[in-house]
């Protein structure tokens, strides 16, 4: 069975964390925010898979179990956080936040 080569995984992972960079600095929504965030996630997950293919080691797998399991922390904190907020501001517009100093 053959594998893709490293370079397009690698690629790829790249493009994903590209795109929830981009998501992170550039939306005001906080839930966009987080599914850009999980996507970075994911991205730097598939880099590990990919290298761990590449390098038949089982470290890359067991690394990617823990981002999974960080992001669904993040998802859990995340999701209590924005639920807060929009029951103070009726929003879950970023730019509200800054309201909270203090």
């Amino acid at each position: 069975m053959e594998s893709i080569p490293i370079e397009h995984g690698l690629i790829l992972a790249g493009i994903l964390f590209t795109l929830g960079l981009v998501g992170v600095l550039t939306r005001r929504n906080i839930v966009f925010v987080l599914m850009s965030l999980e996507i970075m996630l994911n991205a730097s997950g598939l880099a590990f898979i990919v290298a761990s293919a590449r390098w038949e080691h089982a470290e890359g797998q067991v690394m990617f179990l823990m981002i999974l399991t960080l992001a669904a922390a993040e998802v859990a904190v995340g999701l209590g956080l924005i639920i807060q907020v929009y029951r103070r501001f009726q929003t879950v517009d970023i730019n509200v936040l800054s309201e909270m100093k203090g």
